[in-house]
């Protein structure tokens, strides 16, 4: 039992360090659209509506990959599904930088898409099973400020790239993956979790699971919550990701000053994404979703209201601390949300669904600069799907409290 113990105090450092990696890894590709975004309108003369369909189609390869991610997570394994996922998207990533056509380029874009949403459930899942209950915002948050990470290092890149070439990108979000890939497959150790949940299902003849389970019984209620505050959220965080230097430099400021903003906006992120995770194993969580929610809007009236780029890059930062922090928070929440037999297909369907919202998100965007409204137009725009994630996410957690409490006192009698 002690050498049991002792070998999960082992494996789960190195399962949240090899998901912080590969997170990483996928934070510079999700990122790689927004920032090279300016260079590919140029190379392929795109419309602002051709731009905001570009950024979307990357979005929409994420809602089948993060739906079947999870799902195949739950059936043959965690690990497995998540080597093939980072292969594909990193080998997508780099053609990108080879297309010579707009159709094309929407082509890859998907097909990536597909492989970085497939990873994001078991990265999601993977971090929460190698921990303790208590200790699974905290191993989340930790997991996922990977994302931020390996946007800021793009966006370091993009300032100060000898090349000033949009390929660039691409080749470095390409060859990234595949090299971290054998890393995977000897040191990542497949969740012990989801080993006991199959050990379990052999012995006393259990079902498998499917899609229906999350939409039955007691997850129904919970799932459709979850679902709503997925969509709107990230519709919002992928506005941010996909148009915020394209915005700062609709306002008059450089390529530089731009890709700076989205420096700030990464770094809020990271700190966001950890601090936020560990709050919500340690306080009670309706206020931290409460807090999450208003540092949204404050920052969304900080970028409206931001005239100086001084301004623009606190406003920058507080807004970044509080979307990716708090998109962090949801992912970790999902956890929380179903027990480990469902918990790969009830977090990849929900990250689906909030994938949906963020391929309309940037489309949106689009039309909305398209339209003369510019960068004021957009943040405004973005206000009303914030507040109302907010009341359903409060809603979805008092339901959870009361759920807890009637097992409580089921167990006592």
């Amino acid at each position: 039992m002690e050498s049991s113990v002792n070998a999960d105090k082992k494996t789960s450092p190195i399962t949240v360090f090899l998901c912080f990696v590969i997170a990483v890894i996928e934070g510079l590709d999700l990122q790689a659209a927004g920032i090279a975004a300016s260079g590919i309108k140029e190379y392929f003369s795109l419309t602002p509506e051709q731009l905001g369909i570009f950024f979307s189609t990357g979005i929409l390869g994420l809602l089948p990959g993060t739906l079947f991610g999870g799902r195949y997570a739950d059936k043959v394994g965690r690990k497995k599904v998540l080597i093939w996922s980072v292969a594909t998207f990193a080998v997508f990533t780099l053609m990108t930088a080879w297309v010579n056509s707009f159709y094309t380029l929407l082509l890859v874009r998907f097909l990536a898409g597909v492989g970085m949403g497939a990873a994001l459930p078991n990265l999601i899942t993977l971090a929460s099973e190698a921990t303790t209950e208590n200790n699974r915002g905290r191993a989340v948050g930790l997991m996922y400020c990977g994302l931020p990470v390996g946007a800021i290092l793009l966006s370091f890149w993009a300032a100060y790239d000898p090349t000033g070439s949009w390929k660039s990108i691409f080749y470095i979000g390409g060859i990234l993956p595949l090299l971290v890939i054998p890393l995977m497959i000897y040191l990542l150790p497949e969740s012990k979790e989801y080993l006991q949940a199959v050990k379990n299902k052999a012995e006393h003849n259990i079902a498998e699971t499917s899609f229906k389970d999350i939409l039955s019984g007691q997850y129904i209620g919970r799932t459709i919550l979850l679902w709503i505050s997925y969509f709107f959220t990230l519709m919002v965080v992928y506005i941010m990701l996909s148009w915020l230097p394209s915005l700062f430099m609709g306002l008059g400021f450089s390529r530089q000053q731009g890709s700076m903003a989205q420096v700030f906006f990464m770094i809020g992120a990271f700190f966001g994404t950890i601090i936020l995770g560990m709050l919500i194993d340690r306080w009670n969580k309706v206020l931290v979703i409460i807090l999450m929610y208003i540092g949204i809007l404050v920052g969304l009236l900080s970028l409206n209201n931001a005239s100086t780029l001084t301004e623009i890059y606190i406003a920058a930062t507080i807004t970044g601390t509080f979307t990716i922090g708090g998109q962090g928070v949801l992912y970790a929440y999902g956890s929380f949300v179903y027990p480990t037999n469902l918990r790969g297909t009830g977090v990849g369907a929900a990250s689906a669904v909030g994938r949906a919202g963020a391929m309309v998100g940037p489309t949106v965007a689009g039309f909305i600069v398209a339209s003369g409204a510019g960068a004021s137009g957009v943040f405004t725009a973005a206000i009303p799907g914030i507040l109302l994630s907010a009341i359903i996410m409060v809603l979805l957690s008092k339901k959870l409290e009361s759920s807890k409490k009637v097992e409580i006192n089921q167990q006592a009698a």
